[in-house]
């Protein structure tokens, strides 16, 4: 298995840049077809027509939307018509509400989808429900790169965050060609559940179903000694210098880990490395 159809979405010049270059660098890895969707959000509204707009009001925002689609296109197409890869770049505009069934549209039909980091300063409204729809709507994994890093394309250590979860095993198996590639693997297990049905050996039916693929892969079971769960796997994987992380998303509602947050929220703001994530 490899990835051959890869999906960036792209909504903001600042932060395209990242996406793009591991968009870039896996397609050359993996001999794959880059697909660049390039969108121009209006942020403005939330679909509906709303007191005190008028249509000239609603114009002047699809076109200031338009206007940054094509500037990103634009830029997108300069450095790829640079290289030597397959690739396609489309452009379009989304109002914010219906972002989703743009996004969703696209991801569907893609082995990997990569997107920039969702939180941080200046970072855009859109870039949330990006994910969300790459991951739900569209049912496909979804790379997010951080700003800063530069790309990964054959990570030496991966590091697992198994909880046991539906949402875990399907990232696990997402991942596979990353996995099979690393020169470590950890399934992270944190503070297993004392009466589980796995109990005497946490992680370990994973652990052997990722040897029997050729995976070099070890188990690390940890205490929660932080209030977050993701603060703890975040911290493991860069005691071991991880590349990458691995791990479910959403385990809770959308809704729940918007205004509690949750584990997803809180890896999707803090990492500092690549995360690989599936739903």
């Amino acid at each position: 298995m490899a990835y051959k159809s890869l999906l960036c979405v792209l909504t903001d010049t600042d932060f395209s840049d990242a996406p793009l270059a591991q968009g870039m660098a896996l397609a050359g890895s993996q001999d794959a077809h880059l697909d660049v969707l390039t969108l121009g959000v209006d942020r403005s509204q939330n679909g509906y027509f709303y007191a005190g707009a008028d249509a000239m009001m609603m114009q002047e925002m699809l076109n200031r939307a338009r206007s940054e689609a094509q500037s990103i296109e634009k830029n997108c197409k300069k450095v790829l018509s640079a290289s030597d890869l397959r690739w396609a770049c489309d452009s379009g505009v989304a109002q914010i509400a219906d972002l989703g069934r743009h996004v969703a549209q696209r991801a569907r039909f893609a082995d990997l989808v990569i997107l920039p980091k969702p939180y941080g300063p200046k970072h855009g409204t859109e870039l949330e429900p990006t994910i969300e729809a790459a991951l739900f709507e569209g049912q496909a994994p979804v790379l997010m790169v951080p700003d800063i890093p530069a790309p990964v394309t054959t990570p030496k250590t991966i590091c697992i965050g198994w909880n046991e979860s539906a949402e875990a095993l399907v990232a696990t198996r997402a991942a596979l060609p990353f996995l099979k590639t690393a020169e470590a693997v950890h399934v992270v297990v944190i503070d297993p559940p004392v009466h589980g049905l796995n109990r005497s050996d946490p992680g370990g039916l994973l652990s052997q179903f990722l040897s029997r693929h050729g995976v070099n892969v070890e188990v690390d079971v940890l205490s929660k000694t932080q209030p977050r769960v993701s603060d703890v796997l975040l911290r493991h994987a860069n005691d071991k210098s991880a590349d990458m992380i691995v791990m479910g998303a959403y385990g809770h509602s959308r809704f729940r880990e918007a205004i509690l947050g949750g584990a997803t929220r809180n890896m999707l703001e803090q990492a500092t490395m690549p995360v690989f994530m599936a739903h």
